[in-house]
């Protein structure tokens, strides 16, 4: 079975898309050796493919539908839910966050809601694009959007964030 990516191609696609995949891996599984587990086997996946993506929008959004049922997949695994220390999963540990204090709170809403807003904040998705993605119903995701700034706007105002 030959890659889609010739070996030169594969650095860069990697580069190119490594940061979305792991972040969105992050949130899911809410500590890091999981999230680079998560994303290595989606990039692992990638180059298993054996279909050209159409364009750099259908790599993107199959990287992201990809990095989610990775992550869904890994939390059902029986595995997890036998593992004794699971405090130590909830800790989060962010990389890339200009505001700790936000992407900590980010981290704290739903997987739904965090989703959601890191797709269109983050990576600048609109609502239509992300229902897409997912699968889901444009208004599905206006709504979860909402409820997910509400929810985030109560949390920071209440640990009294201001914004620089």
């Amino acid at each position: 079975m030959a890659s889609v990516f010739p070996r030169e191609e594969l650095a860069a696609f990697y580069e190119r898309h490594f940061g979305m995949v792991y972040q969105i891996c992050l949130l899911m599984m809410k500590n890091t050796p999981d999230a680079e587990d998560a994303a290595q086997n989606v990039f692992r996946k990638a180059m298993e493919q054996t279909q050209p993506f159409r364009d750099p929008e259908h790599e993107k959004a199959w990287l992201i539908v990809t990095a989610r049922n990775e992550c869904r997949n890994q939390l059902k695994h029986w595995w997890r839910s036998r593992r004794t220390d699971s405090e130590a999963l909830d800790s989060l540990t962010w990389e890339q966050p200009e505001d700790r204090q936000v992407w900590d709170q980010v981290a704290a809403l739903s997987k739904p809601h965090r989703l959601v807003l890191y797709l269109h904040y983050y990576q600048g998705y609109t609502t239509g694009e992300i229902a897409g993605i997912l699968g889901e119903n444009s208004s599905t995701v206006r709504s979860r959007l909402v409820q997910a700034r509400k929810k985030l706007k109560l949390k920071l105002e209440e640990d009294g964030y201001e914004a620089t």
